[in-house]
């Protein structure tokens, strides 16, 4: 994604040089030493203080955010600390990131360019999270207090837990089970079924415990109660709307509403905002797409009911994790700004910013998110790994001209490793010391890298340092090596080290083969060079991963790579105009791999009209293999490779 407010400055070679040299002191950097039990007395002394079971304060914040501090840098949904204590004044103006000018979500060639224009949009008011001002009066603490200090946020936590409870005319009881209502209402839902899930969640997770070191070096722990059976009783006193109806298609352990986009007819022959098709009986479904909306839940819902606007099949909400399907999993949403990847994919958008605003994504977020790409994947057969559960960053340009203006979102703040640990499908070593390709997996709470370009006001400023799955790809095997280049992306100039920025970085979860190793540093094929990062043995970023390797036929010099895999001009019928095979601007040379993703049949969905009957399904005899050639999966011909184990 791009946002048009913060967009990154040009800097010149001494700039980068600079930056290059300042980058080398953040990254990484281990979590702060702390002393045993800091935080784990911060939650002791809360829970005591405003007479909460100490089970539920650690439930309910090991939902918000695994008890991280995050430095005082505030989640996606302007959430502050452990307790996630929301602070409206926060938030910043938005502009969703479907909006970009630089980009066709539907990425068609057979229809004129769809830029739809969003606008921005001020902050939420009105019944927009508080609980940071309502903590500070519960409390007496400071909001700067509440923001940056664990154990002033863990206080006010404990306040408002508290305080829900006794609105709701219970207890102040030492058990467990009395507090469902309060946690429910700690939510800050509106209604009755995503409060009972993230009531649900929190209670998951205090039957089954949890123990884990936090960002800071904190280590906490929640002893498992297997047999806590929370009271329910009063949750009809919180006073929640019912979810709007319709037959949502979403596991049962979570909170889902109907929400639908319009298909919908429109001036001048036009219509809006998705495409009717029978996924999967005309179509397998082969990608699910994480996006970030760049804007907040409440408009991101107004711009997908506008059949003027664009489209995607769920929306996420940050708080609690609730979610909002919009069009069927069968139909195609316009999204991905690839058409090819939009018929063959479902697009979720969660809400947060890549940078603007936020640095950290909602745990009860995560999880409702991988929830459901779990259901999905396992409904449409989908493989749980990182070739086909793209990022937005992931999906490929269709053609030259649009390489420049793919969007970049969900950032190197989304923690994939953690998100595939969600989702059941750990990212592991599966190879030996010689295998010939490598899976990235930096520790992210370790792993900080320099960026610029969180602060709209001034791109340039350093972002704050930040946990990462991202790393950095260089020249040279040497730290102040210039980063590897994207004539894509940037034809004329060099990679920048912009959080808007993915040309020269390697995220986790993804392959590369590797192309050459010296001491510390690594070298893998990127993007037609050898890609070099610093891979320590007592800080490791990558481990070894075996898999299939493409390389080109013996005799060819270079292979062209596609960001599409459509069919050969032959197999269109009549009526149905072929789509141009065109190569992308990137050189696949001989001697150099790159790992193979999955093997896909030449496929078009013609879809131009409204009628869904004169859609149609164009399937040839091309055979392609999607390969890791950047930071994007891109395509080759199948019949100008070979394969080989590596």
């Amino acid at each position: 994604m791009r946002l048009r407010s913060a967009r990154p400055r040009r800097h010149g070679a001494a700039a980068l040089a600079a930056v290059a040299l300042a980058a080398l002191t953040i990254s990484p950097v281990p979590p702060a030493a702390a002393s045993a039990g800091d935080r784990q007395r911060a939650y002791a002394d809360a829970a005591r203080t405003h007479k909460v079971p100490q089970s539920v304060l650690l439930g309910v914040s090991f939902l918000e955010s695994r008890w991280d501090a995050n430095r005082g840098l505030p989640s996606t949904s302007a959430g502050f600390g452990p307790m996630h204590l929301t602070d409206a004044a926060a938030l910043p103006p938005a502009v969703h990131h479907h909006s970009s000018p630089t980009e066709d979500p539907r990425g068609d060639d057979a229809r004129r360019t769809k830029v739809p224009s969003g606008g921005s949009a001020p902050p939420p008011t009105g019944d927009s999270p508080r609980t940071l001002e309502r903590a500070a009066e519960l409390t007496g603490l400071p909001r700067d207090a509440l923001r940056a200090d664990p154990a002033a946020n863990i206080m006010g936590g404990a306040a408002l837990l508290a305080d829900h409870q006794r609105r709701l005319g219970a207890p102040l009881s030492d058990d467990p089970a009395q507090w469902y209502g309060a946690v429910a209402r700690y939510s800050g839902a509106a209604d009755e079924g995503a409060a009972r899930a993230f009531a649900d969640e929190v209670y998951t997770v205090i039957r089954q415990g949890a123990a884990r070191t936090t960002d800071d070096g904190h280590a906490v722990r929640l002893a498992p109660l297997p047999g806590l059976n929370p009271l329910r009783d009063r949750l009809d006193r919180l006073g929640l709307r019912e979810p709007r109806p319709g037959e949502v298609e979403c596991p049962r352990t979570i909170s889902c509403e109907w929400i639908p986009a319009p298909y919908q007819e429109l001036p001048g022959g036009d219509y809006g905002n998705h495409d009717k098709a029978r996924r999967p009986v005309d179509q397998k479904v082969e990608y699910i797409v994480i996006h970030d909306t760049e804007e907040y839940y409440d408009r991101t819902l107004e711009l997908v009911q506008n059949p003027e606007y664009v489209s995607w099949h769920y929306t996420l909400r940050s708080q609690d994790g609730h979610i909002a399907q919009h069009i069927r999993t069968k139909d195609v949403g316009w999204h991905a700004g690839n058409w090819y990847v939009n018929a063959k994919s479902i697009g979720l958008e969660h809400e947060g910013f890549l940078a603007q605003g936020g640095a950290w994504y909602t745990e009860a977020m995560y999880r409702t998110s991988a929830k459901l790409v779990r259901h999905l994947a396992k409904l449409h057969r989908i493989p749980l790994d990182r070739a086909h559960i793209l990022g937005h960053d992931n999906v490929p340009g269709t053609v030259p001209g649009t390489v420049q203006g793919m969007h970049e979102d969900p950032g190197p703040y989304w923690d994939w490793a953690h998100y595939f640990d969600l989702l059941g499908a750990p990212l592991r070593q599966t190879g030996g010391p010689r295998a010939e390709s490598v899976m990235i997996r930096p520790d992210y709470e370790g792993n900080r890298p320099y960026f610029y370009g969180c602060v709209p006001s001034d791109p340039a400023t350093a972002c704050p340092p930040h946990g990462s799955a991202a790393i950095w790809l260089r020249t040279e095997p040497r730290p102040d090596a210039p980063l590897v280049k994207d004539i894509g992306k940037h034809p004329t100039g060099d990679s920048t080290y912009s959080v808007y920025d993915h040309s020269a970085r390697a995220s986790s979860g993804q392959r590369y083969a590797v192309a050459d190793r010296q001491g510390d540093w690594t070298a893998i094929w990127y993007l037609g060079q050898k890609a070099w990062f610093n891979d320590p043995p007592r800080a490791r970023v990558a481990i070894p991963s075996r898999g299939l390797i493409v390389t080109p036929k013996p005799g060819r010099a270079t292979v062209p790579v596609y960001g599409r895999a459509f069919p050969e001009p032959e197999a269109y019928p009549p009526g149905v105009p072929p789509q141009e095979i065109v190569p992308l601007q990137y050189t696949f040379a001989a001697g150099q791999k790159y790992t193979l993703g999955r093997v896909a049949g030449g496929e078009y969905f013609r879809a131009v009209t409204f009628d869904p009957e004169r859609h149609t399904v164009v399937r040839g005899k091309l055979r392609y293999y999607q390969i890791q050639f950047g930071h994007r999966v891109m395509f080759v011909n199948a019949d100008d490779v070979v394969l080989t184990i590596g």
